[in-house]
């Protein structure tokens, strides 16, 4: 990338996020349900568990990817 750290932490900071909230909107879509209206109205538990869970699975695998 380039020869100032700094810089290459921004980037790949920068595409970390930008893809994370990608698939986590894909993630939104795909699910049979809307997630939203789940974990803020209905107060569904399991549906913010499932959510939480993705993220965190998305955002190791971006992690690790990165690394």
């Amino acid at each position: 990338m380039t020869d100032v750290p700094v810089v290459n932490a921004l980037i790949f900071a920068c595409l970390g996020i930008g893809l994370f909230v990608a698939t986590f909107g894909a993630l939104a879509k795909i699910a049979p349900f809307d997630l939203w209206k789940e974990i803020v109205e209905e107060r569904n538990v399991a549906a913010a568990i499932l959510a939480g869970a993705v993220a965190l699975g998305v955002c190791w695998i971006i992690a690790t990817t990165m690394h």
